[in-house]
């Protein structure tokens, strides 16, 4: 073997041993000797605030070691059938080592044959990150340790404020920017009811971004979500009509059905760009960052595939300068299986939050610690595993309610996008 093959050999084993897949695998490996085995598997849907509102969906994974994890599913409006999903695993995952996560995801990915959707993704999202729950605590780790460390030493947030006026929404982003958070979003267009009326939905849209800028002034960064509301005129036209008021991105401005539907809006804006909360899995984004459609990509760590498929999509949008900034509008098991991929992430941008850490429902639905926050940044999660744990006996006083989502149309009467 010559000296270059010898360098090249040995660079090609460490680019192995520092992949995302051989990171697990030396994790594994400490792990062995504990012998866990799966025993159960359980679901729980808990509601937010009563009829008509959010539910969430988690997963514990039990062990025979004592050992629980926990996953988040939460699909709105969807809950029952996701929580039907993800208990099909169980038959599957009784009886076997936990720590094999790559090789649990390839199986529940591929033998079922019937792939991919918000369903089964976030089935398997929801199993994977209960397995990396597991491992963390087996090995006294915080999951971003087991994922190659920190590329950073704090996440940066931001949060939701919107508002039924361009005043009120002044006020509210004010009033983040005051509480120390450094960003905020909102979809900023309007919709009268369940009407969406393109020409007015636009301009009043503009009316209130104008508005935000003013307040919060030139530095903070404001994320625009048009939520998939927007037909093409609409987003080109806002987008258009924004620029001048240099939102950090604009999310969601078409669907996802048609690459080539982004590919026009890129061609019409100079705003940055960013989606991916409804693609799966590292199969989905490899075309939108091959063509360079976005500056952020958006995957969701609950619909995705979970923690690690989460870490391979940032690694596709790393190779291609592509900046990740993951979707987060669900929990604090969310939350933080999206951090414990941030810290590690080299091209990391952004996180979102929905909440900003003060709420007592959550405090009282968790236990174990939860995510510090300071001025705008998240510190990186200290404890075991994912870092907290479902309380069962106050998710049982939060039962499944029924949620539909809003049911927009045109003035015509015609179905519209949401």
């Amino acid at each position: 073997m010559t000296r270059r093959d010898l360098i090249q050999t040995a660079a090609a084993g460490l680019a192995a041993l520092c992949s995302p897949e051989g990171l697990l695998a030396q994790a594994r490996a400490k792990a062995k000797p504990l012998n866990l085995k799966i025993t159960d598997l359980k679901t729980f849907i808990v509601n937010r605030d009563g009829k008509n509102s959010t539910n969430y969906v988690f997963v514990k994974i039990y062990t025979n070691q004592g050992i629980t994890g926990l996953g988040e599913g939460s699909v709105t409006s969807k809950e029952a059938t996701v929580a039907t999903a993800i208990e099909e695993h169980k038959r599957y995952l009784v009886g076997r080592d936990p720590t094999d996560i790559e090789m649990h995801w390839q199986a529940m990915y591929r033998w079922p044959r019937w792939r991919g959707g918000p369903i089964l993704n976030s089935a398997i999202s929801a199993v994977e990150i209960a397995l990396w729950d597991i491992l963390g605590q087996a090995l006294g780790q915080p999951i971003w340790r087991l994922l190659g460390g920190k590329a950073r030493e704090r996440v940066q947030m931001y949060v939701h404020a919107g508002g039924n006026s361009p005043q009120q929404y002044a006020q509210n982003w004010l009033k983040a920017k005051e509480e120390g958070w450094t960003g905020c979003k909102a979809a900023f267009i309007t919709t009268q009811g369940d009407v969406i009326e393109p020409v007015r939905s636009v301009s009043e849209g503009i009316a209130n971004l104008k508005a935000v800028r003013a307040a919060v002034g030139p530095d903070f960064r404001i994320c625009i979500d048009l939520h998939g509301k927007t037909t093409p005129p609409m987003a080109v036209d806002f987008c258009r009509r924004a620029e001048e008021y240099s939102p950090f991105f604009v999310e969601e401005a078409t669907q996802i059905e048609d690459l080539d539907e982004l590919a026009h809006l890129r061609q019409n804006t100079r705003i940055p760009l960013a989606t991916g909360e409804r693609l799966f899995t590292k199969y989905g984004f490899a075309p939108l960052c091959a063509r360079h459609l976005v500056d952020y990509v958006q995957p969701d760590v609950v619909h995705c595939g979970g923690i690690l498929e989460m870490k391979k999509i940032a690694t596709i949008a790393e190779a291609y300068r592509i900046e990740f900034a993951p979707h987060n509008p669900q929990s604090d098991v969310s939350t933080l299986a999206s951090l414990h991929v941030d810290f590690t992430t080299p091209n990391f941008g952004i996180q979102e939050i929905t909440h900003r850490g003060n709420e007592q429902y959550w405090k009282d639905l968790f236990y174990g610690g939860g995510i510090t926050y300071e001025k705008g940044y998240a510190l990186p999660p200290d404890r075991p595993g994912l870092g907290i744990d479902l309380d069962e006996r106050v998710a049982a006083q939060r039962p499944y309610q029924p949620h539909t989502r809003q049911q927009l149309r045109f003035p015509d009467g015609g179905i519209a996008d949401h």
